[in-house]
This record gives structure tokens, C-alpha cells and sequence, in this order.
């Protein structure tokens, strides 16, 4: 093996192991976690505003919000009087399992029904990474193009649940629904 792959490995390794204790952590709350993960704009933050505001009163949620500047999102989720920390990772791709934990013990949430992790925009470093999640949610808007789940194949087949956005541009822009979802189903 090649000093890079083991250090890789190495990494990988050491956020399984903070991926686990994190899912222990979860489980022993019974605190369900969704990590979101699509291309930057396609629309994370609007879903999470979205679904935050019909689960409001009804369930206690939260959002951890990766980005690698500002609070913006974080922000946003704010603004609907809902808890959110915001992790920035100075350049990093993707969240990892440990900045999750340090994120946790920062931001003092308490007791949640539901966790949501607004991962870094990247449709590819945040596949590797557990986050001690219960599952993967992709988006993809319509504006990327249909293309994608040929292009990343693995974040596609790693998440639980695929959603399409920016769907009122269907018959405006270019995009076959039903090859993604064929793609996808694969």
C-alpha cells in the first residue's frame, strides 16, 4: 500500500470510529439524523427552511450547517427562531464525524427529535464520510443537469433518498427525469 492510501485509510478509520460513537450517541436519545448533501445552490438551505417551518411546535429539531465561509445558512435557519451552529471548515470539502461531536458539544442543542446536517455543497468528499447519521439525503436541481448520477455515481447510491429541485423549470430547461431516475434505481 502506498504511504497516501494509508494515510487515507488512516483518516477514513478515525471518523468510522467517531461515526460510531456518534450513532451510540443518537440511538441512546433516539434522536433521528439526516445529513443533506448536494452541489452548491441546489437548495439545502430552502428545503431545511421549508421543513423546519412544518415541524415547528410539533417535534424539536435542529440543524448543524457546514460551509466553508460564512454563517449564511445557519443564519437563515436562525431567522425562523430554530436552533442552528454553523461549522465552518476553512476550505474542507466535506463534514467529518469529529467536527460533528465538537459542533454537538459547542452548540448545546439538548434533548432533539430530529438532527439535520447541512453538509458542505459537494457532491463528492462528503460520500466517504459517515457523520453518524440515520441516512443520506442527495438533492439534485435541475439546473445541474440530468447528468449527474452518471458523474457521481456513489453519493447517488449511498443515500437513502434522492430529491429533485427547481422542478418548475422542467419544460424550460433540458433534463430527463426519467433517465436520472433510472440511473438512480441502478
Amino acid at each position: 500500500m502506498s504511504p497516501t492510501a494509508d494515510v487515507r485509510e488512516q483518516i477514513l478509520e478515525a471518523n468510522r470510529q467517531a461515526a460510531e460513537a456518534l450513532r451510540t450517541r443518537f440511538l441512546q436519545e433516539k434522536t433521528l439524523v439526516v445529513n443533506l448533501i448536494s452541489s452548491p445552490g441546489a437548495g439545502k438551505t430552502t428545503l431545511l427552511e421549508a421543513t423546519l417551518a412544518r415541524l415547528s411546535g410539533k417535534l424539536k429539531t435542529a440543524v448543524l450547517v457546514g460551509d466553508i465561509a460564512t454563517e449564511r445558512d445557519a443564519d437563515r435557519i436562525r431567522k425562523l427562531g430554530l436552533p442552528a451552529y454553523q461549522i465552518l471548515t476553512g476550505g474542507a470539502c466535506h463534514l467529518d464525524a469529529r467536527q460533528v461531536q465538537g459542533a454537538l458539544e459547542k452548540a448545546g442543542f439538548g434533548a432533539l427529535d430530529i438532527l439535520f446536517i447541512e453538509n458542505v455543497g459537494n457532491l463528492i468528499c462528503p460520500t466517504s464520510y459517515d457523520l453518524g447519521e440515520d441516512f443520506k439525503v442527495v438533492l439534485l436541481s435541475l439546473t445541474e443537469g440530468d447528468d449527474k448520477p452518471f458523474k457521481y455515481p456513489a453519493i447517488f447510491a449511498r443515500a437513502r433518498v434522492a430529491l429533485l429541485t427547481k422542478v418548475d423549470l422542467l419544460g424550460i430547461v433540458d433534463f430527463d427525469v426519467e433517465a436520472v431516475e433510472r440511473q438512480i434505481r441502478t
